[in-house]
């Protein structure tokens, strides 16, 4: 794309710009910037883009985009004078792109608690209606082929351009539909502006980011912005702010896993060994349900996830089959596939799959809040003795938080193993220590400490009983395991499957 048909895609006044220079990328981050990128100069709260123009000069850009020159400023690059440098940045990137987003079926999900978990399940229940789906997400990015990727680590948090590639590269291998996790930070900031949203859901509001936003209406207003762009919204009719949500899309649809009046309800539900059995009251007719996961809060998630799907398409019968198929989210109360409870066994799992072993669940819980929330979860559905395995971080990452693990583990577990976790440049023994005496001092005796986290997590394993369930806490879907010394590759849910093989 030239430099004038990019301006006139941002609806600016063409100037004189001497130059009609062929524009190969755009980026707010100098140190990005290729030859023939544009350069949009952002002022924030710490730096200002403009200070950085001559270096992304040298690199090779062509023209600047931002709010203007302050007075005595000068540009060696032609610059183009735009309303907000943010919206600028994600309407040239979606330009560029060629509008990606145009050409599928777009699911955006947003909430407080939640929208991982629904945004994976949309996924998957659009691939099983035969829809080719990619998925971003905050745990990383699936093109269709399912393969889960990471952006490299400079991109921890993916601006629009990389937003907009992401969804060009869908389009490019044949996809059909994408699922976006929109987070209140990505739509303050305007990185997912420029999706063309086929369907916005909405999972729930609480207090948070408050130290970005500034008040809770703040962040709602954020938030709201995803419902206000799409043409149908999911809503949650158990979060109170969804009263001030109704109306606001053109399309909606209600879901509640308790409140009867909505459109998506469950009825019957039951938490099993090996997961949530319900049935779905809907738009599309009753039927029943089964998904392999914990926690009764799920069903609420389902239930977007269906109502999303089934607005652009999929069946009954392929909604029940992409429950029964779900293995969650990775690293999020993922239950693990291995040795299962006499008698019982996932839904759509062959008979073969049952044994005699405990359940396995991995989870990315490593705060005493979000502990105690996934063992008291893990504790109404065990039928035996509950076992953790946790770590703490080391470094300078909240070491106050290593003794209320401690407690937490050892009040909520019948077993608490500790063992290291991304231990750094901090002595794995202090950590240790830490950990023991928050449960010392709680008055409690049932835990033990095991450095090696593999053989800590063998040792939890292989311990257990039939009708058991082993949390392993702390790492969820992390690829690295961080020592004093070295960093070793890592996968939770490997490392648990050959534990549970050990068994055999």
């Amino acid at each position: 794309m030239r430099l004038h048909d990019l301006a006139a895609e941002l609806q600016l006044p063409v100037p004189d710009l001497h130059t009609d220079a062929e524009v190969t990328g755009v980026t707010h981050n100098a140190a990005w910037v290729q030859p023939g990128s544009v350069f949009v100069a952002i002022r924030g709260a710490k730096f200002d883009g403009h200070s950085f123009i001559a270096q992304a000069q040298a690199a090779g850009a062509v023209a600047v985009l931002g709010e203007g020159l302050a007075d005595g400023q000068t540009a060696p690059l032609p610059y183009l004078t735009v309303p907000s440098a943010r919206a600028a940045l994600a309407d040239a990137a979606a330009a560029l792109a060629g509008h990606p987003s145009r050409r599928l079926k777009v699911v955006g999900v947003t909430g407080t608690d939640g929208k991982t978990t629904t945004s994976w399940l949309t996924r998957h229940l659009l691939r099983s209606a035969g829809l080719q789906t990619g998925l971003l997400s905050t745990v990383g990015y699936e093109l269709p082929d399912g393969e889960l990727r990471h952006f490299p680590a400079h991109f921890t948090t993916p601006e629009a351009p990389q937003v907009q590639a992401t969804l060009g590269e869908m389009v490019a291998v044949g996809g059909q539909a994408a699922v976006l996790e929109a987070s209140s930070h990505a739509l303050a900031l305007d990185r997912v502006r420029g999706v063309d949203w086929d369907v916005a859901v909405w999972t729930h509001l609480s207090s948070e980011h408050l130290d970005f936003h500034g008040t809770l209406e703040n962040y709602f207003a954020d938030k709201r912005k995803l419902v206000e762009r799409a043409r149908f919204a999911v809503l949650n009719v158990d979060d109170p702010w969804t009263a001030q949500l109704r109306g606001v899309a053109p399309g909606e649809t209600t879901y509640s896993a308790e409140n009867q009046h909505a459109d998506w309800r469950a009825q019957d539900i039951e938490e099993r060994h090996t997961g949530l059995h319900f049935r779905v009251v809907s738009p599309a007719g009753e039927f029943s349900a089964a998904l392999p996961m914990i926690g009764r809060f799920n069903v609420a998630n389902a239930l977007a996830g269906m109502a999303a799907a089934h607005h652009l398409g999929a069946t009954p019968p392929q909604l029940q089959a992409g429950l029964a198929s779900f293995r969650g989210v990775p690293g999020r109360m993922e239950l693990v596939p291995g040795e299962r409870v006499p008698g019982e066994r996932v839904p759509g799992e062959s008979a073969s799959g049952k044994g005699d072993g405990p359940r396995v669940i991995v989870d990315f819980a490593h705060t005493p809040p979000s502990l105690e929330k996934a063992l008291g979860t893990l504790r109404a559905t065990t039928a035996g003795r509950l076992w953790v395995v946790i770590g703490s971080a080391g470094g300078p990452r909240d070491p106050s938080k290593r003794a209320p693990l401690g407690e937490v583990a050892t009040r909520l577990a019948d077993h608490a193993i500790f063992t290291e976790e991304d231990c750094r440049d901090t002595p794995l023994a202090d950590i240790l220590n830490e950990m023991e005496r928050g449960a010392g001092e709680a008055g409690r005796t049932n835990f033990l400490s095991i450095g090696d986290r593999r053989q800590a997590i063998r040792h939890a394993v292989t311990h257990a009983q039939p009708g058991d369930t082993v949390l392993l806490a702390g790492k969820g879907p992390e690829d690295t395991l961080e020592r004093a010394d070295e960093t070793l590759p890592w996968n939770e849910v490997e490392e648990a499957r050959a534990a549970l093989a050990l068994r055999r």
